[in-house]
């Protein structure tokens, strides 16, 4: 008797690919995805688009017929000493995003600080934002993302979890990022999966390099994707995988791939999940 195929949804950033939205979907098309993340288009934040701006994304998404799998907010990818409101503030314009786009999640990061501030200084100013985040999201029946960046409260293992427990909200969960925990020195799926995995709701793909932070196609680097992806297979995870690629450097918008280096990304991917027995589509 043969085993049931394991599916799981592809997305990826759509502005690693290019700054203009139908070449973002004709890309992520042509990869076999069926869905899309937005962090920006037409070089503008997802939180700065206008009403009709949004609805023209809207437009040029339903007519090929793709789907938002989260909105890829920069919500709290500043300083912890602004004020609560102003984060709250900028995610309402994420959540709105979320409505025109028929987006579930939305991706958030847990603030910087200072380079001269011990960072359990900061704990419960961050404590008290996420809760104000995820009461927000509660009430509007979304989902936060937290992603694991380096340099913010939570870019490691036992800090994610902290933050998690602690506000304890349904609205709140983990996007997991191998490359970003590599680039802080925690090996992902040693010291993080087992943690994190209760609360994992969102695999975000892409990898990198101990000896030099270089991030790398999926499977390439030291960030246990191989290992992750056979058991997520294993725990029954059947939610998203978003591509990150970040192979071109840099942009004002986040990470950079190309067109070119994002379908290798793609493939390198395709190859960890062929080797996991996993289904993408």
């Amino acid at each position: 008797m043969s085993t049931p195929a394991v599916e799981w949804e592809l997305s990826g950033f759509g502005d690693e690919i290019d700054d203009d939205p139908k070449v973002q979907i004709a890309v992520m098309q042509a990869l076999g995805a069926n869905h899309i993340e937005v962090r920006s288009a037409w070089g503008t934040n997802i939180v700065d688009l206008d009403d009709a701006q949004l609805g023209e994304l809207k437009s040029l998404l339903d007519a090929a017929d793709m789907k938002v799998s989260a909105i890829a907010s920069p919500i709290g990818k500043v300083d912890v000493s602004l004020p609560v409101e102003h984060e709250v503030e900028r995610l309402r314009r994420a959540i709105n995003a979320a409505k025109v786009l028929g987006a579930r999640y939305i991706r958030i990061f847990s603030f910087y600080y200072g380079a001269d501030v011990a960072v359990e200084s900061i704990r419960d100013a961050v404590i008290e934002r996420m809760r104000a985040l995820a009461d927000v999201a509660e009430q509007s029946g979304v989902v936060l993302l937290h992603e694991n960046e380096k340099d913010i409260y939570g870019d490691i293992p036992e800090r994610v979890l902290d933050i998690i427990e602690t506000v304890a909200s349904p609205a709140l969960k983990v996007a997991w990022d191998a490359a970003n925990f590599v680039q802080v020195g925690v090996k992902p799926f040693d010291e993080g999966y087992a943690k994190l995995r209760p609360h994992l709701e969102y695999l975000q793909v892409k990898d990198a390099l101990f000896s030099n932070a270089a991030v790398v196609p999926a499977g390439e680097g030291d960030g246990d994707v191989l290992r992750t992806v056979e058991a997520l297979k294993a725990d029954g995870y059947t939610g998203f995988a978003s591509l990150e690629p970040h192979l071109a450097g840099a942009h004002g918008l986040g990470g950079f791939s190309g067109p070119t280096a994002f379908g290798i990304a793609a493939r390198a991917f395709a190859k960890v999940l062929s080797e996991a027995g996993v289904e993408a589509k």
